[in-house]
């Protein structure tokens, strides 16, 4: 018999991600948010839900776009620390050594030492109590050569992005992988 844990946010895990904005005067500023994901294959989007008081709230309502910057496991660190400080009084770029790179399609920055890169352009936005979800349509990935597979494709291995655990507030490297998808589980088609 399961025990009731009753309504906690134990989807277990959730990715790192560095939401990269421009805030006022054109200051670039990054935030770690784990509230993300995939929402949408056709066209290509993704979620990331902030806090009103966060200084990329209000940056990503003025400028409609956003970034992901994906850190790996060895800057779990920097990551760590741009989710910690407020954007409004902190350059966090210049605190962590982190470069920020205008984005040549969307009004926002990423990060240029982060491996792999999704720019977005706001396309929905839904209040969800002390949330608002950002709905951000991709409109290019970059990534590092050196994180590219044979078929030019980003390899999670070599991205080595973590994940981060509500139930205990710790990040975690992700592991081997278990089997091919949509393929592992054919043993069980009849």
């Amino acid at each position: 018999m399961k025990k009731s844990l009753g309504a906690k946010i134990f989807a277990l895990p959730s990715p790192v991600w560095v939401v990269g904005t421009y805030g006022e005067n054109d200051v670039p500023n990054v935030m770690t948010a784990a509230w993300g994901g995939i929402c949408c294959s056709d066209p290509p989007c993704v979620t990331v839900s902030l806090q009103k008081q966060r200084a990329s709230y209000d940056n990503i309502i003025k400028r409609k776009a956003f970034t992901i910057s994906i850190p790996s496991s060895k800057q779990v660190a920097e990551a760590d620390y741009v989710g910690i400080v407020s954007g409004k009084n902190t350059d966090k770029f210049a605190k962590v050594s982190l470069t920020a790179v205008k984005s040549e399609l969307v009004d926002a920055p990423y990060v240029g030492e982060f491996s792999l890169i999704l720019e977005c352009r706001l396309i929905q936005t839904v209040e969800l109590g002390i949330h608002t979800q950002f709905i951000g349509e991709i409109v290019d990935v970059k990534a590092d050569h050196d994180v590219l597979d044979e078929k030019g494709i980003p390899s999670l291995e070599k991205v080595s992005p973590f994940v981060f655990s509500a139930a205990d507030r710790g990040y975690y490297q992700i592991g081997d992988q278990l089997g091919q998808a949509f393929s592992i589980g054919m043993k069980f088609k009849i």
